[in-house]
């Protein structure tokens, strides 16, 4: 187990999505987040691991969740995520062996297998499941990004820590959007 993780990656669409695209008859995109999401975000606060969204997709609904959230850094429209990623490598001194990434299909197999520490939600193709490093129990849509930050937060015994910490300091949920 990788415990020098600074940076979790994570794409949007399969992972915090259930991977459908809903159109109405005037071309409006719909999206159905989970709000579990939100706490593995919370989570990696507490421990200043930063999170960055990743996606092929360019839509004003991810943006909109990732300022919800507070995430800083979304990247849309992306084409090559491996590249992407060395960029951002460049640019903070993280190693790739750092980095955390949740993925679901083909467009982030390259990246997948290059971090230091990889994962799927169980509804990704077999070729996916087959090259990370864990394979969640849940799909994507269901909480898939929280159930992988807490796995980790688990395995390097970080999780009942950032707990007790947020309920000792009776953490006001109310300023934390979902």
């Amino acid at each position: 187990m990788n415990n020098t993780i600074k940076l979790f990656i994570t794409d949007i669409d399969g992972v915090w999505t259930d991977g459908s695209m809903y159109y109405d008859n005037q071309n409006n995109e719909f999206k159905r987040f989970s709000t579990y999401d939100s706490a593995g975000v919370l989570f990696l606060n507490q421990i200043n691991i930063p999170t960055i969204i990743l996606t092929g997709e360019e839509n004003n609904i991810v943006k909109r969740r990732a300022e919800k959230l507070g995430i800083k850094q979304v990247y849309m429209g992306v084409k090559n995520k491996l590249e992407k990623v060395k960029e951002i490598v460049i640019k903070t001194d993280i190693k790739l062996s750092e980095i955390a990434y949740i993925g679901d299909d083909i467009n982030d197999y390259a990246l997948l297998k290059s971090v230091g520490l990889s994962a799927a939600p169980n509804n990704a193709p077999i070729y996916i499941k087959d090259i990370v490093d864990w394979t969640l129990p849940i799909k994507g849509g269901d909480g898939a990004f929280r159930y992988f930050v807490e796995k980790y937060l688990n395995e390097t015994n970080q999780l009942d820590i950032i707990i007790n910490k947020i309920l000792s300091e009776k953490y006001n949920f109310n300023n934390f959007s979902q």
